[in-house]
């Protein structure tokens, strides 16, 4: 096998591909084309036998997938933790190598939790009767070593087996797929009488028990075109075993090994791949040549309605999340605050280059990000953040202003920095408490709350209330101040909150 691996890796192919002719791990297949020759040899002499981290867990372990064959190694992990808080630190691969040896030891598929699904082969269709159709997506590698992801549209003619493929390198929209269909009808050169359909958002919008509702764009395709448009359940894939195994075929017999040059190139390689293999040999399933069939078929298909016009510049659309982000290629990325307006908020995208261009629905330009090479991160413009509200930069100021403390402006950032979401309740409270206070009782409670770090409105309120008590002289003189305290309290509730007396007696003891 380490010499199939060097062998396949030579000829070009790459890990997953490796993966798919050999049927090993990925690592495994990592693991042996850092290996030359003699260390593999040293390698393989090793002892294979290992001591197994689990064997005391064992018996548990196989009762639990003895009673409930369908459990993840994931749950059994789960399930060990639970029972066994002892349980050593293990690898989460450690855990499912050693589920997998009792599984087959013990011959414990996991699949018995559903019964097969009873299936039988359908007569063939009338000519001109039905088409299946379908969208898939593969990677392809360039000559410098990269890779590039393809979107394609699919459709099969039933009877015939006659097959079209086109290709493009962004996701399908409503309007490029109703381009492609319009290039499979020129391809075919007629209209099938009834098109069979996964149920995918391009199409529809929601199934509605039966209602099916459609994209604007795709309705109104449908109602200009002599075919039946038919969707089946979801989840459902074997209602057009023939279009998936056409999907199949396109991404291992003509993408696998392919070099990528062009969007175009492609597309034209296909339809050489088309003439000459998909359409050309002879189907397994019905020993005919698709071609051939066709030449019979197309005498029953409906007659082409327009020609294919293809769309204006197309973009991509992406749903926007309700935190006004997008998600591309596993990584966030921020839109302007108010972007998103509810569910089924989209915008349009364009990748030119390391850029990423957003756009709105009516193609104007939101922002601009420069693509991250790492999943998951958050890319945000800086105008993006949350802003301050101007309500809150006022009730600081007028508090500040009120204070007068040389520190004031260090306290309201200690407050800031450990009650960030609850910083400007804080403020209000603080703002009623000091209204119309002798500035004095003011500059004790400041020093007061610094000394004992305290962090909290209330209890900076409270101080000030046990200096009033304590202190006739507590409010200032100033009538327009003791006219402003009377305001500032005259919509409050003036009922008091209950405090710890012990915690004040600490302060001024």
């Amino acid at each position: 096998m380490w010499y199939k691996v060097k062998e396949l890796f030579d000829t070009g192919l790459n890990i997953s591909q490796i993966r798919k002719e050999t049927g090993l791990d990925r690592g495994t297949i990592r693991r042996y084309l850092h290996m030359d020759e003699q260390c593999f040899h040293e390698w393989i002499k090793r002892p294979r036998r290992l001591p197994k981290k689990l064997s005391e867990y064992h018996t548990f372990i196989r009762k639990r997938l003895e009673d409930q064959p369908y459990l993840s190694s994931a749950q059994i992990e789960d399930r060990l933790k639970e029972h066994f808080p002892d349980l050593p630190v293990l690898h989460s691969k450690t855990i499912y190598n050693f589920v997998k040896c009792i599984r087959e030891q013990y011959k414990l598929p996991k699949d018995t939790e559903k019964a097969p699904r009873d299936c039988q082969k359908l007569p063939e269709t009338p000519y001109g009767e039905q088409a299946q159709a379908d969208f898939g997506q593969g990677f392809v590698q360039t000559a410098a070593g990269t890779r590039v992801k393809v979107y394609f549209f699919a459709i099969v003619l039933s009877r015939s087996r006659h097959k079209y493929i086109y290709f493009q390198d962004f996701p399908f929209t409503t309007a490029t797929a109703i381009y492609a269909h319009e290039l499979a009808f020129d391809y075919f050169k007629g209209i099938p009488k009834q098109i069979l359909y996964d149920q995918d958002r391009v199409f529809m919008k929601s199934e509605n028990l039966g209602d099916l509702l459609l994209t604007e764009g795709f309705r109104a395709f449908c109602a200009s075109n002599p075919f039946k448009e038919v969707f089946c359940r979801k989840a459902d894939p074997q209602s057009k075993g023939k279009v998936e195994n056409v999907v199949k075929y396109v991404k291992h017999n003509f993408m696998r090994g392919r070099e990528f040059k062009s969007i175009g190139l492609l597309q034209q390689e296909c339809e050489a791949w088309l003439k000459r293999t998909g359409n050309g040999k002879v189907h397994s399933g019905t020993a005919k040549v698709p071609a051939k069939e066709w030449a019979i078929e197309r005498k029953h298909l409906l007659p082409l309605t327009t020609a294919p016009a293809k769309p204006s510049q197309t973009w991509p659309e992406y749903a926007v999340r309700r935190d006004n982000c997008v998600v591309y290629k596993g990584s966030f990325y921020s839109l302007p605050p108010g972007t998103y307006q509810g569910q089924g908020t989209k915008v349009l995208m364009e990748v030119k280059g390391n850029s990423l261009c957003l756009y709105n629905t009516a193609k104007e330009r939101l922002v601009q990000h420069v693509i991250s090479t790492e999943r998951g991160t958050l890319v945000q413009y800086e105008g993006h953040k949350r802003k301050v509200s101007a309500r809150l930069l006022e009730t600081e100021r007028q508090l500040l202003e009120v204070l007068k403390h040389p520190r004031a402006e260090d306290y309201l950032l200690m407050i800031k920095q450990d009650k960030p979401r609850y910083y400007q309740d804080n403020l209000k409270v603080m703002l009623r408490a000091v209204t119309g206070c002798h500035q004095q009782f003011i500059h004790q409670a400041v020093d007061m709350c610094l000394d004992k770090n305290i962090r909290n409105g209330n209890e900076f309120a409270s101080i000030l209330e046990i200096h009033r008590k304590q202190d006739p002289m507590f409010y200032s003189y100033d009538p327009a101040g003791i006219a402003i305290r009377s305001a500032a309290y005259m919509d409050q509730d003036m009922t008091p909150e209950i405090s710890n007396i012990n915690f004040y007696d600490s302060l001024f003891n």
